[in-house]
């Protein structure tokens, strides 16, 4: 009787570890809006199924592969990065109170660009002034993309774009692969389409 009791025991206790393992699996994180989908997001991220939001930053990126060395499986860093992320994306704000004012005041499109783009660049690395090696490794990357540690100049935009409402557009995007591995994919997707970068 007591064999029997152990093995109805044991028995109860393997159902009810495969019922929690199967719970976990289901509850594992998915975006509503699928970054695969977008090709831009994914030019800067990697599937990963063990990472908190399901991507990491891939190491071949040129934008975020020196953020490949951090472990995004990890729930404590993660956070952390989500909250630094969303400080980010809060201070961005400043540059629509600019755009606002000079709108307001009759500034040319050309004006307004040129004023948000060099803020855009200062809030980025003042994004990381309580972090002396994220602020070396995004200076690092600026002079890999753009041959100087500040970001892109308001000139160097209209180089490449060859428009002014562009150069203004571009000041206002994130990049959309970072967002997508701290779990904030969602929450700016409204703001991609606002910006044309992804279709409703």
């Amino acid at each position: 009787m007591n064999k029997n009791r152990l093995v109805v025991f044991v028995l109860t206790l393997m159902i009810a570890l495969c019922l929690c393992a199967c719970v976990s699996t289901s509850q594992k994180f998915s975006y509503v809006h699928d970054p695969r989908l977008n090709a831009e997001a994914m030019n800067d991220i990697i599937e990963n199924p063990d990472a908190v939001y399901g991507f990491s930053p891939d190491p071949q990126s040129k934008r975020l592969g020196t953020y490949a060395k951090y472990d995004w499986t990890d729930p404590t860093f993660v956070a952390d990065a989500k909250k630094q992320r969303i400080e980010y994306h809060e201070s961005l704000k400043t540059m629509y109170d600019m755009l606002n004012k000079m709108t307001a005041e009759g500034a040319s499109v050309e004006q307004i660009a040129r004023t948000v783009s060099a803020e855009r660049n200062r809030l980025r690395l003042a994004a990381y002034d309580n972090d002396p090696q994220g602020l070396a490794e995004v200076k690092k990357s600026n002079l890999e993309t753009y041959g100087h540690e500040d970001g892109p100049t308001a000139d160097e935009m209209f180089a490449k774009y060859g428009s002014w409402e562009t150069v203004m557009q571009k000041a206002f995007s994130a990049n959309m692969g970072m967002d997508a591995v701290c779990g904030l994919y969602d929450d700016y997707y409204q703001e991609y389409i606002n910006l044309g970068y992804v279709e409703e």
